[in-house]
């Protein structure tokens, strides 16, 4: 085999590793890729989980807290409008 030969074949060898060696790097990239992905997707479920019941919680403290203000608001105008006319 003539040098120029064993040198050719020998690039085609290096590209041909470096491809598999790169063709394996993707395969790699991907998995982890899919695990990430899977966790983040597992995180995502438990947030979506946990968001409803806290959504409610909060609107129903929102509703008493409003239903508080308003008897404060109530008592305060009443206690007004009842020194207001001489009234206590």
């Amino acid at each position: 085999m003539s040098d120029t030969r064993k040198k050719l074949n020998e690039h085609v060898d290096t590209v041909r590793k470096e491809r598999d060696e790169l063709k394996l790097q993707i395969h790699l990239a991907n998995l982890n890729a899919k695990d990430e992905d899977d966790h983040l997707s597992k995180k995502h479920d438990q947030l979506a989980d946990e968001y409803q019941p806290v959504t409610e919680a909060i609107e129903k403290t929102a509703d008493y807290v409003t239903s508080a203000l308003g008897m404060v608001a109530d008592e305060l105008e009443f206690g007004f409008s009842a020194c207001a006319s001489g009234h206590q």
